[in-house]
């Protein structure tokens, strides 16, 4: 049997799988929002998995002067709908917390909150400079040091970012010294990117001890108006795969094999390194084809960890 999710991640063990998604939107009507809830406690309560993360979605039209695809629409608070909405479900919750949006005394508050500490936090920055208003990473990453050291910290790692700054593995180091005991990245189509991060985060751990779990979030791309989405969000599409998903008769399952190949290639050459992987399946989409297949491909992914680390699957 395998061992709870604070456990995996004190132990830095490789494996993690998780499951992720955003809140409904704010405007749904109680009926309507009972009922997705339910939805969703009853196709994940079955699904092996460690945990799920609830996202914290933000207005990044300050991020790109390129125009957002789908209109942004405000969501319920990650925290309310991940302890209330989703009380019936068991599975441990990574709650995603946007600090941009809070002042010193609304974040010490929600610290010592029954939420803050029966809850794994992922503690997230304003989408773009512009964009900060209240608190910034740092700053909350000090008062998580100062009065409440013991949360269940993660935080993010961005390989694109990487590409430009060469210095994520740093942002990585710095985030560990701050409390974070692991990272989720941002959903990986990008191998090259994503192997010079780690690459430059195992040179760096010489000096620097074990690695801290590295969870690869993964998104299944069905369609024309999904991809320009995802890409709109950040998520680099190397050319050649770009041609594939646009020119692929069925571009569902085409990404649910290049996800696979990306996966087993980056998993590959994390163990060689000696970094905890794990996985994030996550659909960017609402229609019902592409979360299916979220879930397919979460199933496909924990079987590859499991059977190479022999412990089933």
């Amino acid at each position: 049997m395998l061992a709870p999710l604070h456990e995996r991640i004190a132990q830095r063990q490789a494996g993690i799988c998780l499951y992720g998604f955003a809140p409904p939107k704010r405007s749904t009507a109680p009926e309507q929002l009972a009922a997705i809830a339910a939805q969703q406690v009853e196709r994940l309560a079955s699904l092996d998995i460690d945990g799920v993360i609830v996202y914290d979605i933000q207005d990044e039209a300050e991020r790109t002067s390129d125009p957002r695809p789908f209109p942004f629409l405000p969501t319920l608070s990650p925290e309310l709908y991940a302890d209330v909405h989703l009380s019936a479900l068991a599975h441990p919750k990574v709650v995603y917390r946007c600090v941009a949006s809070d002042t010193r005394e609304s974040f010490l508050s929600w610290l010592g909150s029954k939420s803050a500490q029966q809850n794994f936090t992922v503690l997230v920055g304003a989408p773009s400079r512009n964009a900060a208003m209240g608190l910034s990473l740092r700053e909350a990453y000090a008062l998580v040091g100062a009065h409440a050291p013991g949360l269940m910290l993660g935080g993010i790692a961005i390989a694109e970012r990487h590409d430009r700054t060469r210095d994520e593995h740093e942002r990585i180091l710095a985030k560990s010294a701050s409390g974070c005991r692991f990272f989720v990245t941002q959903a990986v189509y990008d191998v090259t990117s994503t192997l010079s991060l780690l690459s430059d985060y195992s040179l760096a751990l010489r000096e620097q001890g074990p690695a801290r779990p590295v969870v690869l979030t993964f998104s299944p791309c069905g369609s024309l108006k999904t991809l320009e989405f995802m890409k709109w969000l950040g998520i680099r599409f190397p050319r050649w795969l770009e041609n594939e998903l646009r020119f692929a008769a069925d571009p569902l399952e085409t990404s649910l094999r290049l996800c696979e190949r990306i996966f087993l290639e980056v998993w590959g050459y994390a163990r060689e390194k000696g970094i905890p992987l794990g996985v994030n399946v996550e659909s960017v989409s609402i229609r019902k084809a592409e979360i299916d297949a979220s879930i397919r491909l979460v199933q496909t992914l924990r079987g590859h960890m499991r059977r190479s680390l022999g412990t089933g699957g």
